[in-house]
């Protein structure tokens, strides 16, 4: 997966990254957190708590992810 936003929270950053076959993911931790059509799906699902869970059950909608891609950064040397 490349790596191509990034949002810092106070459990650590979270990506938005795509996959050779043209889908976007969520992730965290380096685990996938669901697979959508558009990176802007995957941040709406994240911002609002309706993804995958993560270790520890925390909610994603209580760490103020922006619901929106362009608050997010986008990396320029995405992995």
């Amino acid at each position: 997966m490349r790596k191509l936003y990034v949002c810092q929270t106070r459990i650590g950053p979270f990506y938005i990254a795509a996959t050779s076959d043209g889908r976007y993911h969520p992730v965290f931790d380096d685990d996938s957190l669901g697979s959508y059509i558009n990176p802007q799906q995957a941040v709406d699902d994240l911002a609002g708590g309706h993804t995958f869970s993560i270790a520890g059950g925390v909610d994603t909608a209580k760490l103020g992810i922006p619901d929106e891609l362009g608050e997010w950064e986008r990396l320029t040397n995405a992995e």
